[in-house]
């Protein structure tokens, strides 16, 4: 339980330490929404979501003011796209992509995600279809957030998709090219992609869950870095993952508190709290920061890995302890140009791509908002989205990447998306050439590990 310095503590992280409710997503599951003919599948959609969702800001801004705690996102998930395009003749996914855009901004939501198709053991209908409109579907929007998950533990890995998505990765900056590539800012490519997750780009409905259910995503590592800054001279790590998991535990309350204040007012089930500390570009709120506090010179160094696995096991205890229903990513998120201590990191030549592919194996997701030369060689982005896949495959966690070539500009510059997304320098990619090897195609098998029946 919380006694009353518990509960001043956090009032405190909120007040002083950006601590705050990244989002409350409502998840709605589109499948009764199918139909042949591809515009009455639209109407139903937008019927659908802007039924389901028509208070969901509303509900949230009022808990929000109730007990002052900073709600900063409200968003939607919805059944992946592709399983109603495979029922769909002549369907036009982009028209799919313009509906959810549409019902987004009636209900004042920021961003719905689910523009997405699971391809990793194969292609069914409409899993193409889809792929294939995503660079335009992005840049035809304004609220669409997009994934596509390559592989599993359980399927292994589909390189066939796997090198599709690098040419769709680079089209969709270079058609959004004067929108500062904001296209690719809104695309993940998954392995292992939880059906809860509330955090875009890469939320969708799973077609496990209920018709509709209401998550919450928690941050925190303003608070996480001051409780190390105040606390944490003189421990040992193993002290300082125990001051960790008690600022979890606090964060992850107040997470469930507004999550069922929610659910009970629109009378929607509670699904999770994902307890993951995501990052902003504001001063201090920064998962870089928080290893610095740990006792690195600069995020990247040798020791990274290390802390961050500290970190990331920390707060999922912390979590698990605070509610029973934790889900989604749940962890440390390490998205570059959203992180004010990652962007430093970069700048400073201490962070580079090889070593964010190392952190991968222990945080939530993986390559996250880096920006590369925007000449990169689409088959080198497939390779990266392989070998990223293949971390979360081995390990049976979830990894993602989410890269962005900054067309026209070259390693050192910068790329400014603005808000929530951030801005961040050009990173060094490797250059050599993996195309003949993307160019086998075929899946790579499943591991040992996935024989657990």
């Amino acid at each position: 339980m919380l006694d009353t310095k518990d509960i001043l503590e956090t009032i405190r992280m909120i007040s002083d330490e950006n601590l705050d409710v990244r989002t409350v997503t409502m998840g709605i599951s589109l499948l009764d929404c199918a139909d042949e003919d591809p515009r009455r599948a639209c109407e139903k959609i937008y019927r659908k979501i802007t039924d389901r969702a028509k208070d969901l800001v509303r509900t949230a801004e009022e808990v929000s003011a109730a007990y002052g705690v900073p709600i900063v996102n409200k968003r939607i998930s919805v059944t992946p796209i592709a399983m109603l395009l495979a029922g769909c003749k002549g369907a036009d996914p982009v028209e799919f992509a313009l509906t959810l855009d549409a019902a987004a901004k009636k209900v004042g939501v920021n961003f719905v995600g689910g523009f997405s198709a699971l391809v990793q053991k194969g292609f069914s209908a409409g899993d193409r279809l889809l792929i294939e409109s995503i660079p335009e579907a992005l840049a035809a929007t304004d609220l669409v957030c997009s994934s596509v998950n390559v592989g599993s533990t359980k399927a292994g890995i589909n390189m066939d998709a796997v090198g599709m998505m690098g040419p769709i990765v680079k089209r969709a900056a270079e058609i959004t090219a004067q929108r500062s590539c904001i296209g690719p800012a809104k695309l993940v490519v998954f392995c292992n992609a939880p059906e809860d997750n509330p955090f875009m780009a890469g939320a969708f409905h799973g077609p496990g869950e209920p018709d509709c259910e209401i998550h919450v995503g928690v941050s925190g590592p303003g608070a996480v870095r001051a409780a190390l800054a105040g606390q944490a001279d003189g421990m040992d790590l193993g002290q300082v993952a125990e001051l960790v998991k008690r600022t979890a535990f606090k964060i992850t309350r107040m997470g469930q508190l507004v999550g069922n204040l929610v659910s009970e007012r629109l009378g929607v089930p509670f699904g999770i709290v994902d307890l993951s500390l995501a990052p902003t570009p504001a001063e201090g709120d920064s998962v870089a920061n928080v290893l610095e506090e740990m006792g690195l010179e600069s995020c990247g160094c040798c020791g990274t890995t290390a802390a961050l696995a500290l970190l990331n096991d920390a707060v999922k205890k912390g979590g698990v302890m605070a509610s029973n229903f934790v889900g989604g990513l749940s962890g440390a998120f390490i998205p570059v140009s959203e992180d004010a201590g990652m962007i430093a990191a970069a700048r400073c030549g201490s962070l580079s791509i090889e070593k964010l592919e190392a952190m991968t194996a222990v945080c939530s997701v993986g390559i996250d908002m880096v920006i590369i030369p925007g000449d990169t060689a689409p088959e080198v982005i497939s390779a990266l989205i392989a070998d990223e896949a293949a971390i979360g495959m081995v390990n049976s966690k979830t990894t993602a990447v989410r890269v962005i070539p900054a067309i026209g500009k070259q390693v050192g510059d910068t790329l400014d998306f603005g808000g929530l997304l951030g801005w961040g320098p050009v990173m060094a990619i490797n250059r050599f050439s993996p195309q003949k090897f993307i160019a086998r195609g075929g899946r790579i098998p499943a591991p040992l590990q996935s024989l657990k029946n």
